[in-house]
């Protein structure tokens, strides 16, 4: 797994899969929890599907 994921792209995931879970565990929609998927992405600078589609926000290919 390289880092396919750049720091805005982090941070935007980052901030959208806390408030995302915040809206969950306040009674929020129960598909409010796909914020787990931003959260881990924005954490681990990989996503899945950006490799899938040859994406890559991270300026640098490791």
């Amino acid at each position: 797994m390289s880092c396919n994921v750049g720091s805005t792209d982090r941070i935007i995931r980052i901030l959208a899969g806390l408030a995302l879970i915040a809206w969950a565990l306040t009674g929020g929609p129960v598909w409010a929890w796909v914020g787990i998927v931003p959260l881990a992405t924005g954490l681990f600078k990989f996503c899945p599907a950006y490799t899938l589609l040859g994406m890559n926000t991270c300026g640098s290919k490791k």
